[in-house]
């Protein structure tokens, strides 16, 4: 399931977010840092998408294969997940784990991007959802970054949100039922936005000790509004045929 390592993250994560002082401690504490920071997060995010998309890629020439090794897939995805909070102080291990992590995440969404592609515009349904995701996070970002408002206590809430979305999405495996799963991608949707709110605002506190963690955390949550935004529009595209 693709809310599953977005809570590995989160567990990994939750020493860093009840912490407010941990500015100074960092290394972001002045306006420099903070900048020199935030310029390292989002090109390592910006990497991790590109090595996503080139595992995406490469995936859909070979979607019966990773569609019969999906779930051995979601467990090396763990693996490079707590290997990298293992290694996050090694330069070019770190590196390597984060890259390899981002590529096998985009390998593994390839069983539905293939179903979504195949369906009567399902092409523009990709483009519109990697569109609306990338609108949406690039909006979320600036507000976070300039509102005076301070969204620290949403973490217990979210993280609490998350564990139901994930119940639910486990149960619908056994139930298959389209519209329930619709109206999971529709609240998954919401929590992956405010989770960029949250964690944008983390960031910007330095509440994250590496961008290798500051990165991975955007990364997860652009990835499942866009995974959330596909289901949705999928499920939209199928009815009406």
């Amino acid at each position: 399931m693709y809310n599953r390592d977005y809570l590995s993250h989160k567990n990994s994560n939750e020493t860093y977010s009840d912490n407010k002082t941990h500015t100074s401690s960092s290394g972001v504490g002045s306006r420099t840092d903070l900048m020199s920071f935030l310029k390292s997060t989002y090109q390592l995010f910006a990497s991790s998408l590109l090595a996503a998309t080139a595992g995406a890629y490469i995936g859909l020439d070979m979607v019966s294969v990773i569609a019969s090794w999906y779930w051995g897939l979601v467990i090396l995805e763990f693996v490079f997940l707590f290997g990298l909070f293992a290694v996050k102080n090694k330069p070019g291990i770190n590196l390597a784990v984060l890259f390899g992590f981002t590529f096998l995440s985009g390998l593994t969404i390839t069983p539905l991007l293939s179903s979504i592609l195949m369906m009567p515009g399902g092409a523009s349904i990709v483009a519109q959802s990697f569109l609306m995701t990338s609108v949406a996070f690039g909006g979320i970002s600036v507000f976070a970054m300039t509102t005076k408002r301070d969204f620290s206590n949403m973490g217990k809430m979210l993280f609490i949100a998350l564990i139901v979305l994930i119940v639910g999405s486990i149960s619908n495996i056994f139930i298959g039922s389209s519209i329930f799963q619709l109206g999971i991608a529709m609240v998954g949707a919401v929590l992956f936005s405010a989770f960029i709110l949250y964690d944008t605002q983390q960031i910007i506190k330095g509440n994250y000790s590496t961008p290798i963690e500051a990165a991975i955390a955007l990364y997860i949550d652009f990835l499942n509004l866009f995974i959330s935004l596909l289901q949705i529009f999928g499920i939209l595209g199928s009815n009406d045929d």
